[in-house]
């Protein structure tokens, strides 16, 4: 089972419990996601912050309303962006509960990752 794309065209490829599409936002930098950041996806979600850290903007934000899990390897990927980047600041945007309390637990009070609770 692949994981659906990267930022560059709408929809997933793969369909069911472990797909992941994600586009870029039209309004401000950033990407929104849909889905489940899992092993099975992590290649696209990595390829996605990948992306996003080519912009040149000092705060990116990152939609994950319609995200229903994101694993630990998920949440570490996005720190480990953040923790490359200094002085850029990634908001997190109503993410599953599982991404704060990860954060909380192994990157406690990094600045880098503001999360806007559901």
């Amino acid at each position: 089972m692949d994981a659906a794309h990267g930022m560059g065209a709408p929809g997933p490829v793969v369909h069911g419990a472990d797909a992941l599409e994600v586009s870029p936002l039209s309004d401000r930098s950033g990407i929104r996601a849909r889905g489940a950041i899992s092993s099975v996806t992590r290649p696209c979600w990595e390829a996605a912050l990948a992306e996003l850290t080519r912009q040149h903007a000092e705060v990116s934000y990152l939609e994950l309303a319609d995200v229903g899990f994101v694993d630990v390897a998920g949440v570490t990927a996005l720190a480990i962006m953040a923790m490359k980047l200094p002085g850029r600041r990634f908001v997190v945007e109503h993410p599953p509960p599982q991404l704060p309390r990860v954060l909380q637990m192994f990157w406690p009070g990094m600045r880098e990752i503001v999360v806007v609770p559901r």
